[in-house]
């Protein structure tokens, strides 16, 4: 069967310039928390997914960066199938072989000295804040602040989205005291931004959610010495471009600096809901009883964690994957010139296109018409997050889906401009 001739029959364009209601959607009795297109998906395997009418979607977002290895791959399956049949989760108070097994080799390959593991990243990242603050009653006096970058995302929790600055998603929340935000890629509001009560800089390498916008190389080097001089803590958000989504298993190592606190997720599971929370040096400092959870570290989340990890370093994996980086970079700046769109982002195989208007929903909506799956996190940019498996063969197809939307959005906003015009 060949999967490239398995795409969706042309859509009205009229599906892109209004939200038209669909008959008989799905998920009646599913609160509507996330925006979702009404195709119910069935079964996946690598790049690809189909849906219950059987048709095939590249899926270049996969599950925002969390398949990293793609679909059901076997390693994973076989992991999973192994580890319940013999032990499923002997509960948080109790060791595991595969919990035990994960952190040591977390630990030893991240030159961390403890590791602990939690369901999802915003778990990881307010474990990280709680840790910090930990660290600063023990350490400096008491200090309790935490800054961060302006149009970060650290998850959703209530810590963390207080973190996280003022975003769309939580503009309804209240926002927790002792945390401020600088903008991201400036050093001297960093700078000016610390005082005694500060306890740590929290920051992603890459801004993902705010549109894939990496921390320059001078910035984040200089980040890592302001901590050092002022003798705080620095804390690296790696919940998405962590477990070698940028061709590195952490993507400080690009930078050549580290911290002192560092969280995973997302990729680390595979799929499943896995999260790390790494710490070094004096930031080790949590006691018995400070941070638990029913399932933190269960046995089969911790064994796909393990495959996972196993798998990503293999050797050649890590080449491949900024191989296959390279590759799609050069492609997607390609069609961004062809189509006079903007600025292009990204390490790995984590990527973003900056659009030349607010249509990245558009675009989003026509990919999925041409058998597309991608992601949209700003209103004016695609994020491009495949499996780190990915091949030059399905680059070639999701570029070729791409362009087909991208026409499919001009000829839409034409139509509309001389329906205007009319």
């Amino acid at each position: 069967m060949n999967l490239f001739n398995l795409r969706r029959p042309a859509a009205s364009l009229d599906d892109l310039i209004l939200d038209a209601p669909h008959e008989d959607l799905p998920g009646e009795c599913l609160m509507p928390t996330v925006a979702r297109p009404p195709q119910v998906f069935v079964r996946g395997q690598a790049s690809w997914l189909w849906d219950s009418d059987d048709r095939a979607y590249l899926d270049f977002s996969q599950g925002s960066a969390a398949n990293s290895l793609g679909h059901s791959p076997q390693v994973l399956i076989k992991a999973l199938a192994d580890q319940t049949q013999s032990l499923i989760n002997p509960g948080n108070a109790l060791h595991n072989r595969a919990q035990l097994t994960l952190v040591e080799r977390l630990c030893h390959r991240t030159g961390s000295d403890q590791a602990y593991l939690l369901n999802s990243g915003a778990e990881a990242c307010e474990a990280a804040i709680k840790l910090a603050r930990k660290w600063g009653q023990l350490y400096r006096g008491g200090a309790y602040r935490i800054i961060s970058a302006s149009n970060g995302c650290h998850g959703r929790s209530f810590a963390a989205m207080s973190a996280s600055a003022s975003t769309q998603e939580n503009r309804f929340e209240p926002q927790l005291p002792g945390f401020s935000h600088v903008p991201f890629n400036d050093l001297p509001a960093l700078h000016a931004a610390v005082d005694a009560h500060t306890v740590a800089i929290m920051l992603e390498p890459i801004q993902s959610e705010a549109g894939v916008i990496p921390a320059t190389d001078h910035y984040l080097k200089g980040v890592e010495r302001l901590c050092r001089e002022l003798g705080i803590l620095l804390i690296l958000d790696e919940v998405q471009t962590g477990v070698g989504r940028c061709g590195t298993l952490l993507a400080q190592e690009q930078y050549g600096v580290r911290a002192d606190i560092v969280t995973l997720g997302k990729g680390l599971g595979g799929g499943v809901p896995l999260a790390a929370l790494l710490a070094r040096g004096k930031a080790c400092c949590f006691e018995v009883g400070e941070l638990e959870g029913t399932h933190h570290g269960n046995a089969l989340m911790a064994s796909a964690g393990v495959a996972v990890l196993d798998t990503v370093l293999e050797n050649g994996f890590f080449e491949h994957v900024r191989e296959s980086g390279a590759y799609l970079g050069e492609g997607l700046a390609r069609l961004a010139y062809r189509y006079d769109h903007g600025e292009l982002r990204g390490h790995g195989l984590m990527w973003g296109l900056t659009l030349s208007d607010d249509s990245a929903d558009a675009v989003v909506k026509a990919a999925l018409h041409e058998g597309l799956i991608l992601t949209a996190p700003q209103p004016d940019c695609l994020r491009f997050t495949p499996a780190l498996t990915v091949s030059k063969s399905n680059i070639d197809e999701m570029l070729l889906r791409l362009a087909r939307a991208f026409s499919r959005v001009r000829t839409a906003q034409l139509q509309c401009r001389k329906g205007i015009a009319v």
